[in-house]
């Protein structure tokens, strides 16, 4: 077995364009964010996109919703730069830049090492959890699964996957 990584793809209704002052808050700590995610214990991987270019942040053709992809090496790594330290500041400040969404806002699952997910693949495992829940192949921190075997990640290729 050659190991998995776990992913992760948040998205989020920002309250405003970006260089709207009441986007200042979150635009000025978004480089020192990624880069304290950078330097973590766990981390592997994270798509760079350019703010300031609108085709950058049209992950659904929504103006306004913006998303992260990142590879960790586990759950534990991720928890513990979500939660714990400068980025637990800023999940503390969500409510001053993004709205409330009526369908999960995040999604989890398990990547071979090998390989980085694409954004359209994240989309699909969001649509899925938001469709299905919780499952091996999207889920959440609150019904984590653990990574697969040989014999589910060969099960997880035939299950329904339309966005």
């Amino acid at each position: 077995m050659k190991g998995y990584y776990l992913c992760h793809l948040n998205i989020g209704p920002a309250r405003a364009p970006l260089h709207d002052s009441q986007m200042a808050g979150f635009v000025a700590n978004l480089e020192r964010i990624n880069e304290l995610a950078y330097a973590s214990p766990g981390f592997v991987w994270h798509l760079k996109i350019d703010i300031n270019n609108p085709d950058d942040l049209g992950m659904y053709g929504v103006p306004g919703l913006l998303f992260n992809l990142s590879v960790w090496e586990s759950v534990e790594a991720l928890q513990n730069y979500v939660y714990k330290g400068p980025h637990a500041h800023m999940m503390q400040r969500r409510r001053e830049w993004f709205g409330e969404m009526t369908t999960p806002n995040y999604v989890l699952w398990w990547i071979p090492k090998d390989e980085l997910p694409t954004l359209d693949e994240a989309k699909i495992r969001l649509a899925y959890l938001t469709e299905h829940g919780p499952s091996p192949f999207a889920f959440g921190f609150r019904n984590l699964f653990p990574p697969p075997t040989s014999e589910e990640a060969l099960a997880e290729e035939s299950l329904p996957v339309s966005s």
